[in-house]
Order: C-alpha cells, then structure tokens, then sequence
C-alpha cells in the first residue's frame, strides 16, 4: 500500500510538472503569435504613417533590431583589442578559405570576443570551484577555447580547401589539355572544363573567366587566381601560363607537361600522408590502446604474484 501511495504521488508530480510545462510552452507560444500579428499588421501599413516610436521599431525583424547591434557591437570590441594588422591576415585567410566578404570578417571577430569571454568564465570556474589536476584540466581547455579555437577552426577550413584544390588541380588540367589539343582557344576549354567538374578549384577558374570578360587581362586575372588560391601547384601552374604567353610556347604542350607534373606530385601527397598515419597511430595507440592492452593481459598475473607472496 505504501509502494502504491509513493508511486501514485509521483505520477501526480510528474503529470503536474508535465502541465505546468505546457502552459508556460503554451503562453509563449501565444505571446510570440501575437507579437508575429502585429509585426504583420504593422507591416501592411507602410504607406501610412506611424507616430508610435515602439510600433516603427516593431516594423524591423528581430535580426536588425537585437541581434546585428550585439554583433556588431562585439566586433568593434573585438578590433579595438587585436593587433595590428590581424584583421588584415584574417581577411586574406578568409579569402583563402573561400569566403572574401567582410560579414565573414566580422563574424569572426565577434565569434573571437565570445570565445574569450567564454574562456575566461570557464578559468574562473575552475580556479574557484576545482581543485586537483581537474583544475589544472578545465584552466587548460578554457585558455584554448578562448584564445585559439577560433583561430583553428578557420586554418582547418583554409587547409581543407587547399587540400580540394590540390587534388583536382591534376583532373581539371587533364580535361584542359585535351580540350586545348582539340582545337578549342584556352578560355573556351577552361568555360568547358569548369563546367564538367564542379569544385573549389573550378569556381575559382570560373571567377578568373568573368574577370577576363570584364575587361581585365589574362596574366592579371591569373595573378588574382594565384593570389586567392594561395597553393603551390596553382602558382606553378599560373607562371606556367604566363611564361608561354610571354614567350609564344604551345599552350598546349605546357598543359600536358603541367598536367604530368600535377598527377606525379598528387601520388607524392598521397604517399606522403601514408607514410605519416603509422606516426600519427603511435600517440593513442601508446596512451589509449596499450593501457588497457597491459591491464587485461598482465592484471591477472599480477594479481596471482601479489597473493602468493
């Protein structure tokens, strides 16, 4: 009777909880409709005149009203605090990594000022509420959550992306040679290339092809390509381009020997990274895998050593 009596009340209690959590679901919800019809009657009135300061306000979403000040607000925090020229490096690695705006820039900016806010309250934390190597732990992982995890995550993006443009550097010059040997000009086997192999790499070449077609050369839309790439094979592949325009060379006979040379360092990449994976296995395997290795085939030998003497 007992057990029934304590199991009755807590289902009472969890039905209660349940309620109580869904009126107050239910009156945000409702407030937040209501704020939603006003915000869409508001909006219908733009060719009427609005007195009220609070009603103008409303015409605005949420995103223009709270929002953008917040961020805009941490990234002037955020350069009046970084030195200088680092927003100049993070714009280049933006534009490296695919993204050449300055919202991105911004973005960023407030996502550092967060971060080391972040970090800072999770220092304190530890400091006053650990103690031991926990501490020691928690301090750790706030100063480089704060002063370095933005900072990783975008060189991660950066090399990602190179790395794309590495690998289907070999693949686009293979289809550009054949398409120059063909018979068609450079840019019309590049517009065809672009076309048949979506990537990074190809809408880099796609936005050299709109530069040329604005009216600048191919030798400075090829530097901007280098420039905004920032990859090795891309700029041997560019002065390659240029030096056979400056000195007369088959453009095509440069591909195909651009192309080789593109294809045997694509192996040499792979087998390089090969090589560096049994490298790289060997720190878990000694701290994650060998422990525990060790306790499953020497603990019970210890154990019977330790009982018999």
């Amino acid at each position: 009777m007992f057990l029934a009596e304590v199991s009755g009340q807590g289902l009472l209690a969890v039905i209660g909880i349940g309620a109580a959590v869904f009126l107050v679901i239910f009156a945000v919800g409702a407030q937040a409709d209501e704020r939603s019809i006003v915000r869409s009657s508001l909006r219908q009135l733009e060719g009427y005149e609005v007195e009220n300061v609070r009603d103008q306000e409303l015409l605005n979403p949420l995103r223009d009203r709270a929002i953008a000040p917040a961020l805009q607000g941490l990234t002037d925090l955020g350069r009046r605090f970084t030195p200088v020229g680092y927003v100049d490096k993070v714009r280049m690695k933006f534009v490296y990594a695919g993204e050449p705006n300055a919202d991105a820039v911004d973005r960023y900016l407030a996502t550092q000022v967060l971060a080391v806010a972040i970090g800072v309250v999770v220092t304190i934390f530890a400091i006053f509420s650990l103690t031991g190597m926990l501490r020691f732990a928690v301090i750790l992982f706030g100063l480089l959550l704060g002063f370095l995890g933005p900072s990783a995550t975008l060189n991660r993006r950066v090399a990602d992306r190179q790395h794309q443009l590495r690998i289907k550097l070999p693949d686009i010059l293979d289809l550009l040679t054949i398409s120059v040997e063909a018979g068609l000009g450079f840019e019309q086997a590049l517009d065809r290339t672009v076309s048949a192999v979506p990537g990074p790499l190809s809408e880099e070449f796609a936005r050299m092809l709109g530069e040329v077609r604005a009216g600048s050369s191919r030798a400075d839309a090829m530097r901007a390509l280098e420039v905004r790439c920032h990859v090795p094979e891309v700029r041997s592949f560019v002065l390659a381009i240029l030096q056979a325009d400056t000195f007369g060379v088959s453009i095509g006979r440069v591909l195909r020997a651009q192309a080789d040379e593109m294809r045997v360092k694509r192996r040499q990449l792979a087998q390089e990274r090969a090589q560096k994976a049994p490298v790289k296995m060997l720190i878990p395997m000694v701290f994650c895998i060998f422990p525990a290795l060790f306790v499953i085939v020497l603990g019970p030998a210890l154990i019977n050593i330790y009982k018999n003497f």
